[in-house]
């Protein structure tokens, strides 16, 4: 109910324009969709786990559609996190819960709509979000947050709690490798409801018996978008 609540709320704030989260300059016929489930035949070949065979797949995706952004990744149940330890405590946790934008390390973050900086932090262990940013809205009477994963260390300058960013403002930048701690270059985008007592940080991988909780949670992204 309070998706459906929120995407109201927002296309009545802005206009039914679409949520932008990355470098205007990148047109929407450059973004296409991406498939990393266990789904994907296609993967049952590729060690998806490795940050460079998962860029080589990924290079592969967005060749063969003449695009620049590959989108996707919503209650996808991935194999991706098969060389993390942290993602098999308390049972194996494979569904990701946020939209990922898979593109080049360096890719401007625009904040989608108006927020203030709730918390940030930099999760620098291995298969974690290294640089993360969480900011908190107000649309009407609801409240929720946004989470921006896997960022440059440089996105962490200069920022602080309470922060103001306008819609459209440019938040962060997408890191490399070697600093999102194990991934390919990209960006995790996550919409939470109830933070709880999390502050820079928040589950974006859950296990099957706990999906329930985090769907209601985690509300999908792209219903803010307008993607091929």
């Amino acid at each position: 109910m309070e998706q459906y609540r929120l995407t109201a709320l927002f296309f009545k704030a802005n206009q039914g324009q679409p949520l932008q989260v990355l470098d205007k300059s990148i047109l929407v016929s450059q973004y296409c969709p991406l498939d990393l489930s266990m789904e994907n035949t296609e993967l049952s070949t590729v060690a998806i786990s490795d940050p460079d065979n998962c860029q080589n797949y990924i290079d592969t995706v967005l060749a063969r559609n003449s695009a620049v952004v590959a989108y996707g990744g919503y209650l996808e149940k991935r194999r991706l996190y098969a060389l993390s330890e942290r993602f098999a405590e308390g049972g194996s946790r494979d569904i990701h819960l946020g939209l990922d934008f898979w593109c080049a390390a360096g890719t401007a973050v625009l904040c989608p709509l108006q927020g203030k900086v709730h918390s940030f932090a930099n999760n620098a262990d291995h298969g974690n979000y290294g640089p993360t940013i969480i900011l908190e809205h107000q649309l009407g009477e609801l409240q929720f947050y946004s989470l921006y994963g896997h960022l440059s260390l440089e996105s962490l300058d200069h920022i602080y709690p309470g922060k103001v960013f306008d819609q459209g403002d440019v938040l962060a930048t997408i890191g490399a490798t070697a600093i999102n701690v194990g991934y390919a270059p990209h960006l995790h985008f996550q919409l939470v409801l109830d933070l709880g007592s999390h502050s820079g940080d928040y589950p974006g991988v859950c296990a099957e018996k706990e999906l329930e909780f985090y769907k209601n949670n985690c509300p999908n992204p792209y219903f803010l978008l307008k993607f091929p």
